[in-house]
C-alpha cells in the first residue's frame, strides 16, 4: 500500500525515477545492508506516522539497530525504499518525502 502512495506522491510532483527494483523479486536482507547503505549520509525510516532519522556519518547506529527498523517482518528491506543522492528513504511518509522531493 505504501508503495502505491509513494508512486502517487512522486507522480504528482513530476519526479522521474531512474531505476526501479521489484521488491518481491530482488530481496535485500540483513547481510546486504552494509553494502547497500555504505555511501549513505542519512537514512530516514518511516513506519506509519513515526519517522526515525539516522545520521550515518556523525552517529551511525549499530548494524543490529539499523536492521531492526529497515527490515520488515520477512527479514527483507522494507518497501518502498528510495535513494536520493546520499539519503535513503525507507517506508513512505509524506512529510519525510517532502524534504528531498519538495
Amino acid at each position: 500500500m505504501s508503495c502505491k502512495r509513494a508512486d502517487a506522491y512522486l507522480e504528482a510532483r513530476d519526479v522521474t525515477v531512474r531505476e526501479t527494483v521489484n521488491a518481491s523479486k530482488d530481496r535485500y536482507g540483513k547481510s546486504d545492508l552494509k553494502q547497500l547503505l555504505a555511501e549513505a549520509s542519512k537514512v530516514v525510516v518511516a513506519k506509519g506516522k513515526k519517522v526515525v532519522t539516522f545520521d550515518m556519518k556523525q552517529d551511525a547506529p549499530s548494524a543490529n539497530e539499523l536492521a531492526k527498523v529497515v527490515l520488515g517482518p520477512t527479514g527483507n528491506l522494507r518497501a518502498p525504499a528510495a535513494r536520493v543522492g546520499k539519503t535513503w528513504l525507507i517506508g513512505f511518509n509524506e512529510e519525510a518525502y517532502s524534504g528531498p522531493f519538495g
